[in-house]
C-alpha cells in the first residue's frame, strides 16, 4: 500500500544533508512552507543552496533560515524587498553567495529540470551583465541566451489538500512555484492543511500528481 503520509516534520526532513540544494516554494510569504523551514532549522543542515523567488521576509521562515547561518548560496529573482534585512546583512558581510536570476528565467529553468530538458534559450537578459560568459544564439532574427536547468535534492512546498498517494491541490496564489519545484527535485516534501481519503480529491483539480511527491505532512 502506498502511503506517503509523514506523521512528523522532523522525520520528513531528516534526510536533508549539509551541502544539499533545497527549493523552497512561495512568492514572498504566500505559499511559503514556514513550518517545514522551522523544522529544517531545528534539523541543523548547513551550507545549503536555497532556490526561492525572494530572499526572505522579516525574521521568520526563509529569513530565519538565513539568520541561523545555514545557507551558503541563494538562487532567487528578488532579494531586495523592504524587509529583507537578514539577507542584506549577510550579503554585505560576504557571508552568503547570490545568484540573481530574472523571475521568468527562474521559473523556466526549474521547469526545464522537471521536464527533463538539457537547457533552454531565453531572450531575457541578452545584452546585460546577466548574459556575460554565457552562450548566445540568434533565432529568427531575435537574440537568446542559453540557460541551464536548476535541479534540487529536496523541495519544500506548501499545498492546501493532499492524499496518502501525494496528490496535491493548492489555494489560489499560494500555488506559485510549488508545482514546478515538486517536479524538479529528487525528493519533495509537502505540508498541507488537510489529508483526505483516496478518491475525495477531484482528479480534474489535482495540480501536482503524487508521482512528484515523496512526503506529505499535515500542519
Amino acid at each position: 500500500m502506498i502511503d506517503k503520509t509523514s506523521y512528523s516534520m522532523k522525520s520528513a526532513i531528516s534526510k536533508i544533508a549539509d551541502g544539499n540544494t533545497v527549493m523552497i516554494g512561495g512568492f514572498g510569504t504566500a505559499g511559503q512552507p514556514a513550518e517545514l523551514i522551522d523544522a529544517l532549522i531545528e534539523h541543523g543542515a548547513k551550507d545549503l543552496t536555497i532556490v526561492n523567488n525572494n530572499a526572505g521576509n522579516g525574521d521568520f521562515g526563509l529569513a530565519a533560515l538565513l539568520k541561523a547561518g545555514r545557507v551558503r548560496k541563494i538562487i532567487c529573482s528578488f532579494p531586495r524587498q523592504s524587509d529583507s534585512y537578514e539577507f542584506d546583512k549577510l550579503y554585505h558581510a560576504k557571508k552568503i553567495e547570490l545568484e540573481l536570476v530574472p523571475q521568468g528565467n527562474l521559473a523556466c529553468r526549474i521547469q526545464a529540470a522537471g521536464s527533463g530538458l538539457g537547457a533552454i534559450f531565453t531572450p531575457t537578459g541578452y545584452g546585460t551583465m546577466l548574459a556575460e560568459g554565457k552562450e548566445t544564439m540568434e533565432i529568427a532574427g531575435r537574440h537568446y541566451v542559453l540557460e541551464y536547468p536548476i535541479y534540487a535534492d529536496f523541495a519544500l512546498i506548501k499545498a492546501n489538500k493532499g492524499d496518502r498517494w501525494g496528490n496535491l491541490t493548492y489555494r489560489k496564489t499560494a500555488r506559485n512555484f510549488g508545482p514546478i519545484m515538486a517536479a524538479a527535485a529528487k525528493c519533495t516534501i509537502a505540508q498541507v492543511k488537510e489529508i483526505l481519503p483516496l478518491g475525495e480529491l477531484d482528479p480534474e483539480n489535482i495540480v501536482t500528481p503524487g508521482i512528484f511527491v515523496q512526503h506529505v505532512v499535515r500542519i
